[in-house]
């Protein structure tokens, strides 16, 4: 019984070692200028890149920071894609719906950060009640999403799903290459991509020798007790 009981106080103070550790979040941030003109009408259009290193555990969250001049936001088709599988929607013609075939006039990003959190979706952003800063809009907002072909009929985005976001990249690895993607799909107005930035959060695995410190501390503690 005695050996049972030392045994059952070690492994709560793992378990609890263990809770602690998993508590733990780190953000990891990086910005990019870029100050490069978006090729005009052109769907090869151009890309950044930014990368991390040494980052320990695992992806729960990312959002972008876009900051973009000039031009037509309903012009432009961005994404993200990370070192492995993940992929993000990040702008498909904002504003294209069957009743608007050119999508939004207004020119330009001001540090726009596009996340999951929100609920409200960019790709409709004037009917969101949207903050506007020196004329180009600003606020949080989610991802377009939208993994259709930037080309298709006004009608095909009214109908296409929302879900190409950032919940691709949870449980992935951070470190390597994350890169930007962004064209101008239709000629008329020159956009700049003045800068991004990129939040990855993540939760750093467990330490095997936090756990087993916390349970060797415990039970030394209940052994100086018994011994009083």
């Amino acid at each position: 019984m005695k050996n049972l009981k030392f045994l059952a106080v070690a492994v709560i103070a793992l378990a609890s070692a263990s809770l602690a550790q998993a508590q733990v979040i780190v953000t990891n941030t990086s910005s990019v200028s870029v100050n490069t003109a978006i090729p005009d009408g052109n769907p090869g259009g151009m890309s950044s890149t930014t990368s991390f290193s040494g980052v320990q555990g695992t992806i729960t969250d990312v959002s972008v920071n876009l900051t973009i001049s000039g031009g037509f936001n309903g012009d432009l088709y961005a994404y993200l894609s990370g070192p492995s599988s993940g992929f993000t929607i990040l702008l498909n013609r904002v504003g294209v719906t069957s009743g608007n075939s050119f999508g939004y006039g207004d020119s330009g990003f001001n540090n726009i950060t596009l996340s999951d959190s929100s609920a409200n979706n960019i790709h409709n952003y004037q009917s969101d009640s949207p903050i506007m800063s020196g004329g180009q809009l600003t606020g949080i907002w989610a991802p377009d999403g939208r993994n259709i072909d930037p080309q298709s009929s006004p009608s095909s985005f009214d109908t296409a799903s929302t879900s190409t976001d950032f919940s691709s990249f949870v449980g992935g690895a951070p470190n390597g290459n994350w890169t930007l993607f962004i064209a101008d799909m239709s000629s008329g107005g020159q956009a700049t991509l003045v800068s991004w930035g990129l939040t990855v959060v993540t939760v750093p695995e467990p330490q095997t020798w936090v756990l087993v410190a916390g349970g060797v501390g415990v039970l030394l503690a209940l052994n100086r007790r018994r011994k009083l």
